[in-house]
This record gives C-alpha cells, sequence and structure tokens, in this order.
C-alpha cells in the first residue's frame, strides 16, 4: 500500500434478497483494511434491478451489517448511495459515451445473439457479440436496443493484491453490454462510475468478479478515470468442496442471529473464512482482528464453510461471556417475558458449560421452566436397577430431602448429605442417576444437586413422588 495514501473500500450489495454470509464475509474484510489503515468503509446499495429489488432487503442487509458491528462511515443514510438516487450521473455519463461515439445502441434481437453464441459453441469460439450496428443501424428495428460499449483490442494487466499480475485479452469481450438505455446502466458501468464519484481506492470483493474487472478498467480508461486497488477474495465453498449454496444450508446472517449465535463469534468465523494469522490461533477479538488483518494472508484457493468450526468457536464465546450478560442475550430464546431474571441467571450458569448456541437454552434447560416433564419411567433405572430397588431409592430421596429444611436446601450441604447415602449404596449412580432423571427428565444435565438447588425444596420433593408413581 503506497505511503499517505487514503484508503476508502466499500460494499455494495444488491437488495434483491437478505444479507448473505458471502456478502458479509466481503463486507467484513474490507472493515478490517480500513478500520486497520485509518480509512472509510463506505455502504452503497445498488438498487438498480427495480424489478428484483425490494426495501425489506435492504432493511435486512442494514439491520444485519449493524448486528455483527460493521459499521460504515459513509452510507445510506445520506443522498446518493443507492443506486436509484443516482439515475442523472449516469445518464450524464452514458449521453457522453454516446456522443463520443464510444458507446452504440444496438437492436439485435436475443434470438439473432443466441443464434450467433450457438455458433460460437460449435465453432468452440469465446463466446462474444460484435455488433454490426455500431455503424449501420437498423431503420426499422424489431426490438428495442441496449447500448454497447466497444473496446479496444489491447492487453488489460492489473496487479490484484491477493492473486499477484493478472493479465485479460479485450479481443475476446467483444461489444459489452453497458447500459439498457440512457437512465439504466448495467452493472460495470455502474460500478465503475460509483467507484470514481466515492473515491473508492480499494476494491475488495469475491473473485466471481475477476471477469468484471477488465472491462470496469476499460470504461475507467475510457471516461478518464483513475484506476483503484483491486483484491480478489476466495469463494466460500460448502465442505463437498463446490461453491457454498442453499443445499449446503441457510446462508442468511438473520438465520444466524435467530439460531443464537453471537455477533462476536460470526465475525471471529468469518475472518477465518479465506484469512488466517500464519499461526495456529483460532479465536480474535474484534481489536485483535483489525490488528493482525492483511491482504497479504489471505488465500487464494476457496474457504470451507464448516458449521461444526462456527459452533466451536460460538461455544467458546459463550463460556468465556460475563453471566449476567449472557442472561440478557438468553432471555428472548425463552419466549416468556414474565420469567423471573435472577431466577434465569442460576440456570444460565449452570448450562453455560454445554451451550453452543443461545437458541439451545430452551431445549437443554426446559425442565426449570415446566411442571410437567416428558420422559419414560425406563430412563430412571440404573444400569440393571429393579423395579423394587428404584423404588427404595426413591423413597429414600424423598425421606432424606423432606428432612432438610428450605434455608439448609443448599449445595454444600445436599452435597454432605446425599454423598454420605450414596456411598452407602457402593455405586453412586444407583442414587444420583434416579435423581437426575427425576429432576430434569433427561440423560444429560448439569449435575442434580445443582439442579435440586436452583429448583428449591419443594419443586424437588414434587418430582420425585411423581417419578415414584410413574407407570
Amino acid at each position: 500500500m503506497p505511503k499517505n495514501k487514503t484508503i476508502r473500500v466499500r460494499i455494495a450489495p444488491s437488495p434483491t434478497g437478505p444479507l448473505h454470509i458471502g456478502t458479509a464475509r466481503t463486507a467484513l474484510f474490507n472493515w478490517l483494511y480500513a478500520r486497520k489503515h485509518g480509512g472509510s468503509f463506505v455502504l452503497r446499495i445498488e438498487d438498480t434491478d427495480l424489478e428484483r429489488s425490494d426495501p425489506k432487503y435492504e432493511k435486512d442487509i442494514i439491520e444485519n451489517l449493524k448486528w455483527l458491528g460493521i459499521d460504515w462511515d459513509e452510507g445510506i443514510e445520506q443522498k446518493g448511495y443507492r443506486q436509484s438516487e443516482r439515475i442523472d450521473t449516469y445518464t450524464t455519463y452514458i449521453k457522453m459515451l454516446l456522443k463520443k461515439k464510444k458507446a452504440f445502441y444496438c437492436f439485435h434481437s436475443q434470438d439473432e445473439l443466441e443464434q450467433e453464441k450457438q455458433e460460437q459453441f460449435k465453432k468452440k469460439l469465446a463466446p462474444r457479440h460484435l455488433c454490426d450496428h455500431s455503424e449501420n443501424p437498423p431503420k426499422s428495428p424489431a426490438e428495442k436496443g441496449i447500448i454497447r460499449f466497444r473496446p479496444p483490442e489491447k492487453k488489460i494487466q492489473f496487479k490484484d493484491l491477493i492473486r499477484g499480475d493478472i493479465e485479460f485479452d479485450t479481443a475476446l469481450l467483444g461489444d459489452m453490454s453497458i447500459a439498457r438505455n440512457e437512465s439504466t446502466p448495467l452493472y460495470n458501468l455502474a460500478v465503475a462510475i460509483d467507484d470514481f464519484e466515492m473515491n473508492i481506492s480499494h476494491v475488495i470483493r469475491g473473485e466471481d468478479h475477476i471477469s468484471n474487472t477488465p472491462k470496469q478498467i476499460l470504461i475507467q480508461e475510457e471516461l478518464g478515470f483513475p484506476r483503484p486497488e483491486y483484491a480478489h477474495l476466495p469463494l466460500i465453498l460448502g465442505e463437498d468442496r463446490s461453491k457454498l449454496s442453499k443445499r449446503h444450508g441457510t446462508l442468511s446472517i438473520s438465520w444466524y442471529q435467530d439460531q443464537g449465535y453471537l455477533p462476536e463469534a460470526m465475525i471471529n468465523f468469518m475472518a477465518l473464512l479465506g484469512w488466517n494469522p500464519g499461526d495456529e490461533r483460532e479465536l480474535f477479538t474484534r481489536d485483535e482482528l483489525i490488528n493482525e488483518f492483511s491482504l497479504e494472508r489471505v488465500q487464494k484457493g476457496g474457504a470451507i464453510f464448516n458449521l461444526d468450526k462456527l459452533d466451536w468457536i460460538n461455544g467458546n464465546y459463550i463460556r468465556n461471556m460475563d453471566l449476567e450478560k449472557l442472561t440478557e442475550r438468553c432471555m428472548p430464546f425463552l419466549k416468556d417475558e414474565n420469567l423471573d431474571k435472577e431466577y434465569v441467571k442460576k440456570v444460565v450458569a449452570l448450562e453455560q458449560e454445554r451451550m453452543k448456541k443461545l437458541s439451545e437454552i430452551g431445549e437443554l434447560a426446559d425442565f426449570f421452566f415446566t411442571d410437567v416433564l416428558e420422559y419414560d419411567k425406563e430412563l430412571l433405572r440404573w444400569k440393571d436397577m429393579k423395579d423394587e430397588e428404584l423404588s427404595e431409592i426413591l423413597n429414600k430421596l424423598e425421606n432424606v430431602l423432606s428432612g432438610i429444611d428450605e434455608k439448609d436446601f443448599t449445595k454444600e450441604n445436599l452435597q454432605k448429605i446425599l454423598m454420605a447415602e450414596a456411598e452407602k449404596l457402593g455405586d453412586k449412580g444407583r442414587l444420583f442417576w434416579p435423581l437426575r432423571v427425576a429432576l430434569s427428565g433427561k440423560k444429560a444435565s448439569p449435575d442434580p444437586i445443582d439442579i435440586a438447588v436452583v429448583l428449591g425444596r419443594k419443586r424437588v420433593l414434587k418430582r420425585i413422588k411423581e417419578a415414584r408413581n410413574r407407570k
């Protein structure tokens, strides 16, 4: 990076669907680059596709970027950062190109273009359209035309900050379509104009845009725009190493939010999709990522999306989170506004070590929030335990626990009393397993003594009695 160069990067999603994890990863890499170098991060919305664009998707993009903590320095709060607000600007440049005869109307029909493509395919030629309408437009065109740009035949070379030197032969491009009409630019023209008008210094985007880069460079050269630096990120791949798609799972950021993934964990996980710090570390704070991030350590090969890895990272963040803060974040997933927060905090404290996602609190700890447990009586048995012994154990538990006052129903006291009773049996599981199931209705749960303390004496005795009477 040249010294004293002002860094300005951007993310430019189209509001044609919810924020995709690939777009979010690209936004993150741009944001990290800007924050590390004291630059500016710009959010603009590419909404010229009026048929597919929808305000609800723009709202989703904005809300989920904010949820992730990816903030922008300039963007849609200001006029001119939606393409739909920039029509006059595009029209000015399109008319300029038409007047200079660098652009022209093409009136070939879709059938004619498809026939041309098929003939090129048979001859094993690269598909391109060489239009004869630039000099000889039809007098009565059958279809409404589009605007094309004829590039000069030359080699386009640029240095990709991730992939090194890249070269394209413009002879393979043909006459590029750049606008539907004088007020509706197509992607490559709009991007070239927007990046220039917004003084974008670095274009950091997915490798699927590499083929667009020479087209945008040609437009920049024709319009006298300076060329930004380019860096093309590796694609995100599924575990089968094919391009990440819906068949690999849900891709929208809102789904991960709804599932109880933490924004801190999502940032950490996405940063590792194509970048590494050069060592074995996998957990980073946001500030550490800003300090460590560099395009030099972005890989060229595809980044594998591994949901198990995300679960592991998320679980680490949950385990290390302040209990008060974690309780606040868990409350919405319990879907009961009348729950006592101090009671929920005790439950969360028990489940914190086991949780991988916030949404699991409802499933892992449901027995804390209901008085009706659903489980089979067979689950109460420890190993080869018969009905008679099971009944004796449950009676013993009821008798022992009913003899403890509410004020003495503490972890230390219960541990002392119940451990003594378990040791008499020679196998502690013969006492503690039926107690675990009677209190939770589950095979896996926190320590039954911890459960008992949170539930309290009255509910514990009620559940033991229900277990004894279970058919």
